[in-house]
C-alpha cells in the first residue's frame, strides 16, 4: 500500500507519459476504430447498468488506472473498511454504512460489540414505530391518527431522507404527507408549518448528540410551535428522536422509548440507511425500506468481490479521477432523466465534496494534485433549456452523468420515449459535437448564401469529445436506488484513497459554525462586538441597526 505522494507512484508517472496521446483523442474516432466499444465498456451490478464508453479512455488507460488504484491500496483499504478497521484516523473510527445494510445473519465485530446485532435491534423499532403511524394505530394527543410528519435535521440528516423520499413518492403512503426543515433561517419552518395541524403532526428531531444548533433551534421553535395548542405532557405522542443523548431528549419532552440511536461509526452523509431513515420508512413502509438496504447491499457484494476491471463503483471513480486529473475538469454534472431523483444532485454534492474536499492526505502532508470536482447539476430536460449551453460551447471541460429509468411509473408513455430520446441524444451530442464542415453543409441546405454561411460557422460548431456517463435502471424501485445512492458512495471511497485523503471527516463545516456563535451572541445583544475585521464590524453595525 502506497502513501508515497500520489504523482511520485510508477502508475501515476505512467498515466502522465500516456495523459498527452490520449487528451488529442477523439471520441469519435474511437468509436470508428471499435465497433465493439459498448460492449466492452459497459457493465451490470446489482440492478444497474453503466454505459462508461463515452470517455477519453481505451483499454490501455484503463489498464494503467487499475494499475494505480492496486498500487494505491485500494483492495486493502476496502477490506478495511467492510471490516471495521478505525480508518477515520483524525476521529479514531470505524467507517461502517455498510453494516447499515447487511443481513440479519451477518456479523462483524468493532471493539468487542457485535455491530450486525445493534442495527438489527434498532431496525426491528423502526419497523414496530412505523407500522404503528402507518397503520393509524399511533394516534396523536387528540386522538387522530397522524398526517404529517416534519422531520428536523441538516446536512446528512436532511439530504439522505428527504432524496429518497422524493424519489421513492410513487410507493409512499396515501395518509402521511412528509416535511423535511433544516435551514436555520426561520422563512423554511415557517413555510412548513403554515397549514398543519399539530393534533396530527408527528416532529421527527435528527441529532446524534441533541445539540446540533441549527437543528436544535428548529426543533425548539417546533416545540414551542405545538405547546401554543397542546399541554406538555401531549409531546412525547409527537416528538420522536434520532438521538443518542437519553437525557437532553427526556428534558425535551420526548419519551427515550421512542429515541432511535446510531453510532459513531455512522458519518452523517452516510446516515440514510440508519434510523435517520426514519422518515423514509415512515413514507414508503418498512418492507420497502428494506428493499432501499438490500439494494445497496448488493451493490456491496459487487464492490467488495468484484476485480478492479469489473467493478462498477471502482471503474466510475477511476474515470472520474482521470477526467479530473489528467483532463483538467473540475466540475462534474449530475443530469437524472427522471423528476423523482431532483434533489439527487444536491446529495451527492454533500456525500462528494464534504468527503473528498480536502487539502491535505491522511497524514496532514499538502496534496500533490487536485482533489474533489465540483458536483452540481439538474433533472433533464430542465438542464437542457438552462446550463447545457455552457456544458456544450462553454470554455471549460465539464463531464456529465446520465441517470435514467427504462420504464416510467406513469401511464404517459409519449412522455417517456421523448425523455429517453433526449437522454440518449445528449449523450451522443455531447460526444459527436459537430464540426464546422457539418455546420456549412446544414446551412448550406437552408439556402443561405456563402458569407452567411462562414459568418454563422463559428457559432453553430460544437467541440464535442465532451466525457459522459450513463447509468440505467429499469424501474426507480427501492432496491434500485439503494443500489444507486450505494454506487456513489462506495466510487467517493476509491477516489479518496487514490488521493489519500481521509474521505469520513468534515472539519471544514466547524470553522463557520464556531464564528457564528460568536457572532450571534453580538448580535442579540448579549455580548460586545469583538475586533473583527472591518467588513465583518460594519455588516454586524447594520444588521443591529435595522432591529
Amino acid at each position: 500500500m502506497s502513501h508515497a505522494a500520489l504523482t511520485s507512484t510508477t502508475a501515476f508517472k505512467a498515466l502522465a507519459q500516456h495523459a498527452p496521446d490520449a487528451q488529442r483523442w477523439s471520441m469519435r474516432d474511437l468509436f470508428a476504430e471499435d465497433p465493439q466499444r459498448f460492449e466492452r465498456m459497459s457493465l451490470e451490478a446489482a440492478g444497474l447498468f453503466l454505459d462508461y464508453s463515452k470517455n477519453r479512455v481505451d483499454g490501455r488507460t484503463l489498464e494503467l488506472l487499475v494499475s494505480l488504484a492496486r498500487e494505491r491500496g485500494l483492495e486493502q483499504q476496502r477490506e478495511a473498511m467492510f471490516t471495521g478497521a478505525k480508518i477515520n484516523n483524525t476521529e479514531g473510527r470505524a467507517v461502517l454504512h455498510t453494516a447499515l445494510r447487511a443481513p440479519r445473519d451477518a456479523s462483524l465485530a468493532v471493539d468487542g460489540q457485535d455491530v450486525i446485532a445493534d442495527v438489527h435491534a434498532v431496525l426491528d423499532r423502526v419497523r414496530g414505530f412505523t407500522d404503528a403511524v402507518r397503520s393509524g394505530s399511533w394516534l396523536g394527543h387528540t386522538g387522530k391518527p397522524i398526517t404529517d410528519v416534519v422531520n428536523i435535521g441538516i446536512g446528512g440528516s436532511d439530504l439522505g431522507p428527504k432524496m429518497v423520499c422524493l424519489a421513492l413518492r410513487q410507493y409512499a403512503h396515501p395518509r402521511l404527507r412528509m416535511h423535511f426543515v433544516s435551514n436555520v433561517d426561520g422563512h423554511d419552518i415557517d413555510a412548513n408549518l403554515q397549514d398543519l395541524d399539530p393534533a396530527t403532526t408527528l416532529f421527527i428531531v435528527a441529532s446524534k448528540t441533541f445539540t446540533t444548533a441549527e437543528t436544535m433551534m428548529n426543533a425548539q421553535t417546533a416545540r414551542a410551535w405545538f405547546l401554543r395548542s397542546a399541554p406538555e405532557d401531549a409531546l412525547a405522542r409527537h416528538f420522536v428522536a434520532v438521538s443518542t443523548n437519553t437525557e437532553a431528549i427526556r428534558a425535551f419532552g420526548i419519551d427515550p422509548a421512542n429515541m432511535f440511536p446510531f453510532w459513531d461509526w455512522v458519518g452523517g452523509r452516510y446516515s440514510v440507511w440508519s434510523a435517520i431513515g426514519l422518515p423514509v420508512a415512515l413514507a414508503v413502509g418498512f418492507g420497502y425500506f428494506a428493499d432501499f438496504l438490500a439494494g445497496a447491499h448488493e451493490m456491496d457484494q459487487h464492490f467488495r468481490s468484484a476485480p478492479l476491471e469489473e467493478n462498477m463503483p471502482a471503474l466510475l471513480a477511476l474515470i472520474g479521477f482521470w477526467n479530473r486529473q489528467f483532463l483538467g475538469a473540475g466540475s462534474v454534472s449530475i443530469a437524472p432523466y427522471h423528476q423523482d431523483l431532483n434533489r439527487f444532485p444536491a446529495y451527492l454534492q454533500q456525500l462528494d465534496m464534504e468527503s473528498n474536499g480536502k487539502r491535505v492526505t491522511r497524514d496532514g502532508q499538502p496534496v500533490d494534485t487536485p482533489t474533489c470536482p465540483v458536483i452540481w447539476g439538474d433533472c433533464g430536460t430542465n438542464g437542457q433549456h438552462a446550463y447545457f449551453q455552457l456544458l456544450h460551447q462553454g470554455t471549460d471541460l465539464t463531464p456529465i452523468d446520465f441517470i435514467a429509468a427504462l420504464r416510467p411509473a406513469h401511464e404517459y408513455e409519449n412522455h417517456h420515449a421523448a425523455l429517453l430520446a433526449n437522454c440518449f441524444a445528449q449523450s451522443e451530442a455531447f460526444m459527436k459535437g459537430k464540426t464546422p464542415d457539418e455546420v456549412r453543409a446544414d446551412l448550406a441546405q437552408q439556402g443561405l448564401d456563402a458569407a452567411e454561411v462562414e459568418r454563422l460557422v463559428p457559432h453553430k460548431t460544437f467541440p464535442g469529445n465532451i466525457p459522459s456517463n450513463t447509468i440505467l435502471v429499469e424501474y426507480l424501485t427501492p432496491h434500485a436506488l439503494g443500489a444507486l445512492v450505494a454506487l456513489y458512495e462506495h466510487r467517493t471511497f476509491v477516489q479518496g484513497v487514490l488521493w489519500n485523503v481521509n474521505s469520513f471527516d468534515q472539519w471544514g463545516v466547524e470553522l463557520g459554525k464556531v464564528l457564528a456563535r460568536k457572532i450571534e451572541s453580538e448580535l442579540t445583544g448579549q455580548a460586545q462586538p469583538d475586533l473583527h475585521d472591518s467588513s465583518t464590524n460594519g455588516l454586524i453595525a447594520r444588521a443591529k441597526a435595522a432591529v
